[in-house]
């Protein structure tokens, strides 16, 4: 069995756990994220706790143990506390601005590039150089954070464009005669 799955997922204060036959759904302050089952892996939750054990002892069993367990502990974290990617723009004349549901992207291009955000996802720009992608579902986050960074991504000489706001990028020297 997986290292991974024999640690049991603690329940935060304020989070439920239901687990039916094809799916286990997680609901919390931040909202509800649901996970399909497969009939390899065994889910129980008792005391605040959800377990999980491989049903035979195949190896995709194994396997598929440790990665639903890492699947619904990233659950229960983003019900509780919930994710967030940070951008940056990087450019003059890069900006953006969120309205409601979408965001409105000034890269350079002829025209503004509009992003819509899926249910679940909120945006916000404190700057007009920064952007915040909150949400719940780590894989919806980082998702959109891809795609916007998808419309401009750093180039090597300048640094211009879209970049995490953790991401180092590195520059290459120019040509030289």
């Amino acid at each position: 069995m997986s290292r991974v799955a024999r640690i049991p997922v603690t329940l935060a204060k304020g989070v439920e756990a239901q687990v039916g036959p094809d799916q286990i759904v997680i609901k919390g302050p931040q909202g509800t994220l649901k996970q399909a089952l497969t009939g390899l892996v065994n889910v129980t939750v008792a005391e605040g706790k959800i377990s999980f054990a491989v049903a035979n002892e195949s190896r995709e069993a194994k396997a598929m143990s440790g990665t639903l367990r890492a699947l619904v502990a990233g659950m229960v974290e983003g019900v509780s506390k919930g994710f967030e990617r940070r951008l940056t723009l990087v450019g003059v004349g890069y900006r953006a601005q969120a309205q409601g549901d979408k965001i409105n992207l000034s890269l350079g291009f002829s025209h503004p590039v509009e992003h819509h955000m899926p249910a679940g996802v909120k945006v916000e720009t404190p700057t007009q150089t920064e952007i915040v992608i909150k949400g719940a579902d780590k894989q919806r986050v980082g998702q959109i954070a891809a795609e916007i960074r998808a419309y401009r991504p750093p180039e090597p000489y300048k640094g211009k464009g879209v970049r995490y706001a953790n991401e180092t990028v590195v520059l290459k020297e120019t040509k030289k005669k």
